[in-house]
């Protein structure tokens, strides 16, 4: 089944590593024109340098495919409308964006531009892209969540946030521009990319001692391939996912699972308002009974 996304036009941001470069280039190999988006930061955001984004242009191009470059850091909304800008410079129109991009700086209290990074950063991308899909109709947004942005894990409250923040972004957009023939799904990843290796090996055994329960399935980070995501995500530019809209996917190695949306679990009733006395052991006893405490207090 070749040439899925023949003719589309793709931006994939973050594209010159890991997950991101693995997208853009099978995105290429299945017939769409792509704009590889990476200004070439470190993993903790500084710097800058245009050969990686160059280098999977020159892969892409050398193997048949059609790709340009663009280095503009999309953590600005400038540089989100360059990206997609870009897309129009190079081939005259826009059908996917694909945000990969990310940096990661894990500590215990917030840094903006983590949340800048990831969270305006996508904004700012889906935000000039939905003007042209509603002008033409049609149009898919990709967006990369993550599992700590949607159950938590200890020392990311900045990229928690940022996560937490696209998925429901996503599912915003999904609503908002369905009825013009686009669709917005997000992506939770596991691959062993640089942002992985930047966090400590030591992390793990730290939560277990301190009792704090980590990200299930957490292990598999290490051995996923970052490759392993291309094919949902070229999945979801396609036609084949053209009704599909206001989804989030954890994608690992050959796993994909389409993740539960949030709905009451539980409930309890009442004929007005709740007085102490009732509401809490009801609540105690029913609404919140065996519910796990991610991270309780020690005992002694």
């Amino acid at each position: 089944m070749p040439d899925v996304v023949k003719d589309k036009v793709a931006v994939v941001t973050g594209a010159g590593r890991g997950i991101g470069r693995g997208v853009a280039m099978l995105m290429a190999a299945q017939g769409a024109k792509v704009v590889v988006v990476d200004p070439g930061v470190n993993v903790d955001g500084t710097g800058a340098d245009a050969t990686p984004a160059d280098q999977v242009v020159r892969e892409i191009t050398e193997a048949g495919g059609v790709a340009a470059a663009c280095h503009e850091s999309v953590a600005t909304m400038e540089g989100g409308e360059a990206a997609v800008q870009a897309a129009i410079d190079a081939f005259g129109k826009l059908d996917v964006v694909v945000t990969c991009h990310g940096i990661l700086r894990d500590r215990m209290v917030f840094r903006d531009d983590v949340i800048a990074v990831h969270l305006k950063g996508t904004f700012a991308v889906v935000k000039h892209a939905c003007i042209l899909f509603r002008q033409q109709r049609s149009g898919r947004v990709i967006t990369f969540t993550s599992e700590s942005g949607l159950v938590g894990n200890s020392g990311q409250a900045n990229y928690g946030a940022a996560k937490s923040g696209i998925a429901g972004f996503t599912k915003v957009v999904a609503r908002d521009m369905g009825r013009y023939g686009v669709t917005a799904n997000s992506i939770a990843p596991r691959a062993q990319t640089r942002m992985i290796g930047n966090i400590p090996a030591s992390a793990s055994a730290i939560r277990a001692q301190g009792g704090v329960a980590g990200i299930a399935g957490e292990e598999d980070l290490g051995t996923a391939d970052p490759d392993d995501v291309a094919p949902f995500v070229v999945y979801l530019a396609s036609d084949y996912a053209s009704n599909v809209n206001g989804q989030t996917f954890l994608v690992y190695g050959g796993d994909v699972a389409l993740m539960s949306q949030p709905r009451p679990e539980r409930c309890i009733y009442n004929d007005g308002q709740w007085s102490l006395d009732v509401l809490a052991p009801l609540a105690r006893d029913y609404l919140t009974r065996g519910i796990g405490n991610p991270a309780p207090a020690p005992t002694s």
